[in-house]
């Protein structure tokens, strides 16, 4: 059957709606609950596919739900790139949901039903940000995806989620009110226009200090992509469990905030227009200081999560300094890692959380010889932190090979160095952990806190996943091209 594009996109958008009815209707019934989130989220994934065999074939497709002034439209069409990150979202929907029937259920958390009710909202608020025609559209999602992530971000419901949701809240929504709204409305006024089109929405003879005024503006309005100074929820974010830390690092959040600030440079600016502004080189260097400085913070932090939160807000300043570089080959590097990192990432607190479900060790100093009795998590540790490091034979390296191809084309010698220095800081804070599980040292004996030597995984439908997870991490490496070929579609006339 020839489904068309206008009925995928609404489809996609509409499904994930019809799961979270689904779940609140089957509450009393968790094993029909989490069908529906499996089911639902394995159709959205295929629907997906759908397009990206439309897009690769030159296909386009856009439909309007709603016009509230002329040339202001809640509407959806499908691109490269939006298809690239609803691939990505719509997979990990599936493996996130199998991890969390093992984690939910092993580690006894309350309020399942809510939990997977959230999570199907926000995956349906990531696939309207994923094909929204323009930025009106997807400034509208980008808010709604905040306010239904927030419920997960305070699950527990403790004195520490709420205060961790808090901080959440009032960074993303302040960014957004002070800097994205005022940015978009300055656009509207200067441009007319907010459709996403290639080589920018402005005029010619648009002053260039109002466009490099307003690019700074978009650039910290976008709170999700985490650029320093606005960083600050994505740590506090870690109180929630870990199915949502994987949803709020790899699967939706911080992944809709990169997105959005690729689709505004490219679509809204223009590449070569961004290339040319004043304050450019000014965002490139704080990309890089973010890069460096947040790698440093992750090194000294002993809590697992944090370590990984702080990695997360170094890997986004690789995004988001690739697609400032505003050449073709850093638009490749920043798109093709939306997926490595996403893949890397999840694994890595996919592993977290199985190691606190099993041995209930938060921090890395008590990990001491625990990859004697989970191995595979420890080995998928390795695995995908060889990935977010960006060594072969992982799919990592292909992102960060064309992010620096991107520095040597500007010849951004100092740009070039913080992604090499930064990855030997990767080195140095992810690779420990493993390290320390397999091989804990004489002053960490196995046996110090009376753990037995046997085997003991994580639940089945968690262990799973993880396996699925890491076996993507090398399977990207030696087949990248179906990403490539989305990649290097972006910013590129239909």
């Amino acid at each position: 059957m020839n489904l068309s594009a206008e009925l995928l996109i609404q489809l996609i958008i509409l499904l994930p709606l019809v799961a979270a009815a689904g779940v609140l209707l089957s509450h009393r019934h968790p094993n029909i609950r989490e069908a529906i989130s499996l089911t639902v989220a394995s159709s959205v994934f295929v629907l997906v596919f759908l397009l990206y065999r439309q897009i690769i074939n030159g296909e386009t497709g856009m439909v309007n739900w709603i016009t509230i002034l002329p040339g202001l439209n809640v509407s959806f069409k499908t691109e490269a790139l939006s298809v690239l990150f609803a691939l990505i979202a719509s997979f990990l929907w599936i493996v996130t949901t199998l991890y969390a029937i093992g984690y939910m259920r092993s580690h006894h958390e309350q309020n399942q039903t809510r939990f997977y009710t959230f999570f199907a909202i926000s995956i349906a608020a990531v696939m309207a940000i994923a094909f929204s025609e323009n930025l009106f559209t997807l400034f509208i999602f980008y808010e709604v995806l905040t306010l239904a992530t927030y419920p997960l971000v305070t699950h527990a419901g403790t004195e520490k989620a709420q205060q961790g949701g808090r901080t959440y809240l009032r960074i993303l929504l302040g960014t957004s009110i002070v800097f994205f709204l005022p940015a978009l409305i300055a656009t509207w006024a200067i441009a007319g226009n907010l459709s996403f089109t290639v080589g920018g929405v402005f005029a010619d003879d648009t002053p260039s200090l109002w466009l490099a005024i307003l690019l700074v503006f978009f650039i910290f309005g976008i709170g999700k992509a985490a650029m320093m100074p606005f960083h600050r929820w994505l740590p506090s974010a870690m109180v929630a469990p870990t199915p949502v830390s994987a949803l709020l690092h790899a699967v939706a959040v911080v992944k809709a905030g990169v997105f959005t600030l690729m689709k505004t440079v490219v679509f809204i600016f223009g590449v070569d227009t961004v290339g040319e502004l004043v304050t450019t080189d000014f965002l490139l260097y704080l990309a890089a200081f973010t890069i460096l400085a947040s790698s440093l913070i992750a090194m000294k932090q002993d809590n697992l999560k944090a370590r990984l939160a702080y990695s997360t807000i170094s890997q986004l300043a690789y995004i988001s300094l690739g697609v400032l570089l505003a050449t073709e080959a850093g638009l490749i590097g920043s798109s093709m890692h939306i997926a490595m990192h996403a893949f890397g990432k999840i694994t890595l607190f996919f592993c977290a959380g199985a190691i606190l479900v099993v041995s209930h060790k938060t921090e890395i100093s008590q990990m001491g010889g625990l990859g004697r009795k989970m191995p595979l998590t420890m080995i998928a540790f390795f695995i995908a932190s060889l990935s977010i490091i960006g060594l072969p034979p992982t799919g990592g390296s292909w992102s960060k090979y064309y992010l620096l191809l991107g520095t040597l084309e500007t010849q951004h010698w100092v740009l070039m160095a913080v992604l090499m220095i930064s990855s030997l800081l990767n080195i140095a804070y992810l690779l420990p952990i493993p390290i320390r599980g397999f091989f804990p040292g004489k002053q960490i004996p196995a046996q110090a806190d009376n753990t037995p030597e046997t085997m003991q995984e994580a639940p089945l439908p968690a262990l799973i996943a993880i396996i699925i997870t890491t076996s993507a991490c090398v399977l990207l490496f030696f087949f990248p091209q179906p990403l490539f070929e989305l990649a290097k579609m972006v910013g590129v006339s239909p």
